[in-house]
């Protein structure tokens, strides 16, 4: 069974109508970046929970989440409105194994996300331990429109963190935005579009594929690179290509 405890509410940030982050502090077990916990509150007697990502990186006392409103959801609206002061339930113990620890090692570490799935590469990039394995990392953040790319600022602050060997690259889907490419990501990939953008391969030889985010996505951009990058699954046992959380 999860052991629950309160985090104090610190600050609600509102990215967009739909988009936002939760910071609360917490005395949560230390935890690996990657990993998610989950948040509840008691709504009509019975404890609503819902699981996301950290997006800061573990050494950070700051806790934070980024999520999207669902309106006719029964937490998300809450947790937008919740207060500074205010608390929430969360999980002493993170879980989920989509951590660099897993990813073995590759030339170019691919990490695909769509929405707000960007949360656990941001925390893994945040910690910055273990990246020296690899030669290149491609942050890849996939939105609806340009005003869903809430972290693009601290992207590009990562990028100069790590020079020469992190390169980001947006796409939004719903409209032409200057420094984004523009479509699907699996459309992406197909047309070469992608790798022409970052001057990078994505390849079985080379590759390693982290991917994120809209279970659709997910689904059609794995399917897409064992066609046609002979690419596959990775687990411990059978080692792949491709490491993947659904996230909604």
């Amino acid at each position: 069974m999860a052991e629950w405890i309160n985090a104090e509410v610190k600050e609600v940030k509102n990215w967009t109508d739909a988009l936002f982050s939760l910071r609360v502090t917490a005395p949560i077990d230390r935890f690996i970046a990657g990993q998610f916990a989950k948040l509840a509150l008691e709504i009509e007697g019975e404890r609503v929970q819902r699981a996301y990502s950290y997006v800061n990186a573990p050494d950070d006392p700051l806790l934070e989440f980024y999520l999207v409103t669902v309106p006719e959801g029964k937490l998300s609206p809450r947790l937008q409105a919740l207060q500074p002061g205010d608390h929430v339930m969360l999980t002493k113990e993170a879980a989920g194994f989509f951590t660099l620890d897993e990813i073995p090692d590759c030339r170019t570490l691919w990490m695909l996300a769509t929405g707000t799935a960007i949360g656990p590469y941001l925390s893994i990039l945040q910690q910055g331990e273990g990246l020296d394995r690899f030669d290149h990392i491609v942050l890849i953040h996939a939105a609806r429109y340009a005003s869903d790319l809430s972290f693009l600022p601290l992207m590009q602050t990562l990028q100069q963190r790590y020079a020469g060997k992190l390169q980001i690259q947006t796409v939004v889907s719903r409209e032409n935005s200057p420094g984004s490419l523009q479509g699907r990501v699996p459309q992406l990939i197909e047309s070469g579009e992608l790798e022409r953008a970052v001057g990078l391969s994505l390849d079985a030889e080379s590759s390693h594929v982290m991917l994120c985010g809209n279970p659709q996505m997910v689904r059609d951009t794995q399917q897409l690179l064992k066609e046609s990058r002979d690419m596959r699954k990775h687990f411990k046992r059978k080692p792949g290509h491709m490491t993947s959380e659904h996230y909604w």
